[in-house]
């Protein structure tokens, strides 16, 4: 293998393995740097996403659902199937089975673009130079013409819940429970809380999540927030907001240890003990180490590398992207950053529209979003039309036993354009996507309203938000609100 390239990239998420392959796609001689090692020591590409977040999560919470279901809802249906159990030792391996399966699909694209996998833990040493040591300690220096750092982000870790990987973990170890925790304790409210929180919820643990902040998914629209709170509640969720983690003690030994988690809230100083605790409170960027201080490359006050709009750092050679740089830490933002960089290297004018990057939880409803929030737009005194459609007016929804929740599209009142959509119901991150296109073109409600959309199907909700923003709304009585 030689060590010199046109391009060289640290990580091998999805931020990092989309820009090799596109720079290699473009004429590139191309490598990419993976430290990661699977459970038979061996190096897998993917990163974090497909090893131990975006994709096992979502391979727990699609099983975990689908025993919900067929241990509360199947009667709906006239279906009965007799007493269910979970096999959580056999739902661990099918999750496994889908990070294999995919991983080793990205070795294959490499293969297929001829992107060089280089296996160890990179370091920029000069603009023009990555030194990559192995897990044998072994080091080989990589030249390059451009170097794109894309090493991702790891879970935030707070002094009152240190991590012991057996009773209190992170989200890697809350993939990994091998039986259905009794009591389980989730330190935050946010998007991996809430989803990890709903997995072990769905299977029988009874789940108390501890947020510090006293807003429910603040960004997310206030109406829209109430909503899916009400909805997860039903689900058996407790969600505790405003209270502020201070400590936790351990206690007992083997099966029997237990944690002990202290907190303030609005009532002063409680505790809760729980058999397992995920400690969900975010992630950072993973810049420890990655860089030499020679080469100059600036980083903010949280470790986050600085760059441009085009990802470019203060070295020309040099461009960072995914969850190692401003913005949403979501693996389809540094997908497209991966690609824009790429492409600005091969003299091509893309760029990320950084104003329509949806966001999603992976409940079930699902949460999704785009654009503006009706709160922050009447913050700037903008006027607006809003439409909202609930799924349980849905024929579609209805007839699928699952109406829960509703679409809500925000316009300008002045030009109609659309400035926003938020929805929580089945499919929302699908639902969402149309209007996210649709933005992207610039369209307005009536757009939307004056466009055919299929009967039944859930879609038809997002059609009906849209007329009714207008005022024209069918299958509701209209609720057009002017703000």
């Amino acid at each position: 293998m030689s060590n010199e390239y046109d391009v060289v990239v640290i990580g091998s998420g999805p931020a990092g393995y989309v820009a090799a392959i596109r720079c290699a796609q473009l004429g590139f001689k191309t490598a990419c740097i993976e430290k990661w090692l699977n459970k038979a020591d061996k190096t897998v590409f993917g990163g974090t996403c497909l090893n131990v977040g975006c994709i096992p999560s979502k391979a727990l919470l699609d099983s975990s659902h689908k025993y919900m279901d067929a241990q509360n809802h199947f009667e709906a249906h006239g279906i009965s199937v007799g007493k269910v159990e979970v096999d959580v030792p056999a739902m661990i391996a099918r999750k496994d089975k889908v990070v294999d399966q995919l991983t080793s699909g990205i070795k294959g694209l490499f293969t297929a673009n001829k992107v060089d996998g280089v296996a160890g833990i990179g370091r920029v040493t000069g603009s023009n130079k990555v030194v990559v040591t192995n897990k044998d300690g072994q080091q080989q220096e990589l030249v390059a013409k451009h170097i794109i750092i894309a090493a991702g982000s790891v879970p935030i870790d707070i002094p009152p819940t240190p991590v012991d990987h057996e009773t209190i973990v992170d989200s890697t170890g809350a993939l990994e429970f091998q039986e259905v925790p009794k009591r389980l304790g989730v330190i935050g409210a946010g998007v991996i809380g809430l989803e990890l929180g709903s997995v072990w919820a769905r299977l029988g643990a009874k789940v108390t999540v501890l947020e510090a902040m006293d807003d429910f998914l603040p960004l997310v629209d206030r109406q829209i927030a109430k909503e899916s709170m009400k909805i997860l509640t039903k689900q058996g969720l407790e969600i505790k907001m405003g209270s502020r983690v201070s400590g936790s003690k351990l206690a007992g030994k083997g099966a029997k240890k237990t944690v002990t988690v202290e907190y303030t809230d609005k009532d002063g100083e409680q505790t809760e003990t729980f058999d397992k605790l995920i400690v969900a409170v975010g992630r950072r960027p993973f810049t420890d180490s990655l860089l030499d201080e020679s080469v100059g490359v600036e980083k903010d006050e949280r470790g986050f590398v600085k760059v441009n709009d085009q990802c470019a750092t203060n070295i020309a050679s040099i461009y960072a992207v995914g969850d190692v740089v401003r913005g949403p830490m979501l693996a389809h933002k540094g997908m497209e950053e991966g690609v824009m960089v790429a492409e600005r290297l091969a003299d091509k004018k893309t760029q990320v529209n950084y104003d329509l990057v949806p966001s999603v939880v992976y409940t079930h409803p699902e949460i999704a979003w785009i654009g503006k929030n009706e709160e922050e737009l009447k913050a700037v005194g903008i006027e607006t039309n809003i439409g909202v459609f609930p799924f349980v007016a849905s024929g579609r929804a209805l007839a699928a036993d699952d109406a829960d929740g509703m679409v809500k599209l925000i316009a300008d009142a002045k030009t109609d354009r659309i400035l926003g959509c938020h929805i929580v119901g089945a499919s929302a991150a699908d639902l969402l996507q149309q209007i996210v296109i649709a933005m992207e073109f610039s369209a307005s409600a009536e757009d939307i309203g004056l466009t055919m959309f299929s009967h039944p199907a859930l879609s038809e909700a997002v059609h009906e938000a849209a007329l009714a923003a207008n005022g024209h709304a069918i299958h509701i009585g209209n609720r057009k609100r002017r703000k």
